[in-house]
């Protein structure tokens, strides 16, 4: 059965025009690569912008078998794809996906067809 994991990451202040690049970057010029990491990390990863009145946020959504552990091993590859992708998310977002924080991943609270699966 397929999972979803989901997750938040506020842009840094200023940082949204090169969002946008890096965006149009991956939906053009280096779509292949993208493409084809996802497949690498057996993920369907889609991503919305959404701003806010506390900044600009980014949701991303992976969606696979073991979608958890495809996001910690977004960084390992060592191709150029990955490490401009993990360059990019550093200077945007200030997160390093080389080594994410510690703590839990983001908890699934409610599913409205959870129940009607379980039955």
């Amino acid at each position: 059965m397929k999972k979803l994991f989901v997750m938040a990451v506020p842009i840094l202040p200023g940082k949204t025009p090169q969002f946008k690049k890096f965006i149009n970057e991956l939906k053009g010029d280096r779509y292949l690569e993208f493409s084809d990491s996802r497949k690498r990390l057996a993920v369907r990863e889609r991503t919305y912008f959404q701003s806010t009145p506390l900044g600009d946020f980014v949701v991303v959504t992976l969606e696979g078998n073991d979608p958890d552990t495809a996001f910690k091993n977004f960084a390992k590859p060592n191709d150029e794809f990955t490490k401009w992708f993990t360059k990019e998310v550093r200077e945007i977002h200030g997160y390093d996906l080389n080594s994410p924080p510690s703590g839990p991943l983001p908890e699934l609270l409610i599913d409205s067809l959870e129940e009607v699966l379980q039955n």
